[in-house]
Formats: structure tokens, C-alpha cells, sequence
């Protein structure tokens, strides 16, 4: 697919702020002037296919060695990698929730079945069905984003932030895409690191447990901020994932960064 071929679900922007009802879905019961910018398929049902950027560190690059310290980071993050979103799960549909206080402080949550996971950029009703690319570990970086830095949270949620475009991104949805690229991007599924970029990245890790976190709490800032400059709408999406992931690369390698905290782009993000 070419970098104007994204197939995600689009959400219409009719004013500044977020307008709760207006979120459009590619559906059997859509006009066709919808279905048209929607895309044919949702995205994330494809295992985010549409988002899979290839990175400039292919397979044939040499693996390094990690210290017994990084070895155990890297196991315990690929372990939270590993946990499915269950619904099933009390913890599970209990962290749901505190995402939806959280993002909707004021809006009382109807049920975990709901048109309302619509307003925070979902697919549907039922957000477990957005769960199948990202697992649980997309739902922790969400929930961190929120806690941690809730004004920049929000400021993305409600597309409060620059002059957007009519059609803008499901925020929700495109959350849990940033979560694929970032695993994709450091390599975090294999033994050891197969890129300069990957190994810097574990060295993180080893200082700061939640670096993964903290560096998905920037790609989604930096990704929204590089939405605006390029001025994007919702057929950009993927192309504006790749220029994201460059950035983060460029950022991660430059000489004398120790941390995550260190990096330019962390000065994005407002409590």
C-alpha cells in the first residue's frame, strides 16, 4: 500500500473542540460519501497492516549482546507485550474504565459496551475489538499518557491544539497504532536488538522501567505535531506515521542522550 492508502476509520471534525456524535464509521449503513473517506476496511483488523512502516534497519543487520540488566527489561517489557486484552478479565475491563474517567471526567460511562467509546476514537461500541494489534500494553500506554501528562492527553483527545483538518484521526485507535510501530520500530520482539537504534533504546530501559511508556507518550505527541505541520488529513496517516518514526530514530541516536527524557521531542509534552 502506498503511503496514501491508509484504511482506517476517519473521524470528522466539525469545530475545534471534540463533537461528541460525529464520528463516522465505514459500515453497511454509511452513505457512500462516507464509506468513500472512511476507507474500505478497518485497519486494525488487518493486524495494522496499513502502519507497518519498514524502518531503515532491516533483518540483516547484526544483533548485539546485552548486559544481564537489559536482558531482564527487555524480558519483562516482551512479557507485558505478550498480554492479550481480554474482556473477560475484571482487571482488564477495570482498566477500560479508568481510561474513560480519566479522558471524560464529566460523562458518566453507560456500560463497557457502548456507542459513547465512539467519542474517545474507537471503532465501534466495543473497544475490545481494537485490541487485536495492540494487546493490553496499548491500553497501559494510553492510560499512562493520560495520568502522567493529562494535558497533552486531552489537548489530542479533543483536537484542541493547531488548524486541523476536517477529517482527523481516531484518537483511541490511532493510540494503539503507535504502540505497534514502537515495537516494530525497536525490534522489541525478538532476543536481541537488531538495530543501533533498538540497543539505545534498551540502555533506557535499564535506567527507567518506563521508558517504553514514556517514549510512546512523545511518539504521540510528536506524531500529532507532525499531522499539523504537514497538514494532513486522513489519507496522510500513514505517511505521517513514517515521518514520525524517522524522527524518533534520529532523536533516540543523537550523541549525549542518556534517557528518554533527554530527547528534543519530550519537551512537547505539558502536564
Amino acid at each position: 500500500m502506498d503511503d496514501r492508502g491508509g484504511s482506517f476509520v476517519a473521524v470528522r471534525r466539525i469545530s475545534q473542540g471534540l463533537e461528541r456524535g460525529n464520528v463516522y464509521h465505514s459500515s453497511s449503513s454509511s452513505s457512500s460519501s462516507a464509506e468513500a473517506v472512511a476507507g474500505s476496511a478497518a485497519w486494525l483488523g488487518r493486524g495494522l497492516s496499513c502502519v507497518c512502516v519498514q524502518g531503515s534497519h532491516g533483518d540483516a543487520r547484526p544483533s548485539f549482546d546485552l548486559t544481564p540488566s537489559q536482558e531482564e527489561c527487555l524480558q519483562r517489557l516482551q512479557s507485558r507485550m505478550d498480554v492479550a486484552y481480554d474482556s473477560s478479565i475484571p482487571q482488564h475491563q477495570e482498566a477500560l474504565k479508568d481510561l474513560w474517567k480519566l479522558a471524560f471526567p464529566e460523562e458518566e460511562l453507560h456500560g463497557i459496551v457502548s456507542e459513547q467509546w465512539k467519542e474517545m476514537g474507537w471503532q465501534g461500541k466495543d473497544p475490545s475489538t481494537d485490541f487485536r494489534g495492540g494487546g493490553f500494553i496499548s491500553l497501559e500506554n494510553l492510560l499512562y499518557f493520560a495520568r502522567s501528562f493529562p494535558k497533552s492527553f486531552q489537548d489530542l483527545l479533543r483536537k484542541q491544539v493547531g488548524d486541523r483538518s476536517v477529517w482527523e484521526y481516531p484518537f483511541a485507535v490511532a493510540g494503539i497504532n503507535i504502540t505497534f510501530m514502537l515495537i516494530q520500530m525497536l525490534g522489541l520482539e525478538a532476543v536481541k536488538p537488531r538495530s543501533i537504534v533498538g540497543e539505545t533504546f534498551l540502555r533506557f530501559l535499564s535506567v527507567n522501567e518506563y521508558a517504553f511508556d514514556l517514549l510512546y507518550c512523545i511518539a504521540f505527541k510528536l506524531m500529532d505535531q507532525q499531522w499539523l505541520s504537514m497538514h494532513a488529513s486522513y489519507m496522510e496517516f500513514n505517511t505521517v506515521m513514517k515521518s514520525t518514526r524517522r524522527q524518533l530514530e534520529r532523536e533516540i541516536m543523537v550523541k549525549d542522550i542518556t534517557g528518554i527524557e533527554d530527547m528534543p521531542s519530550y519537551s512537547l509534552l505539558s502536564q
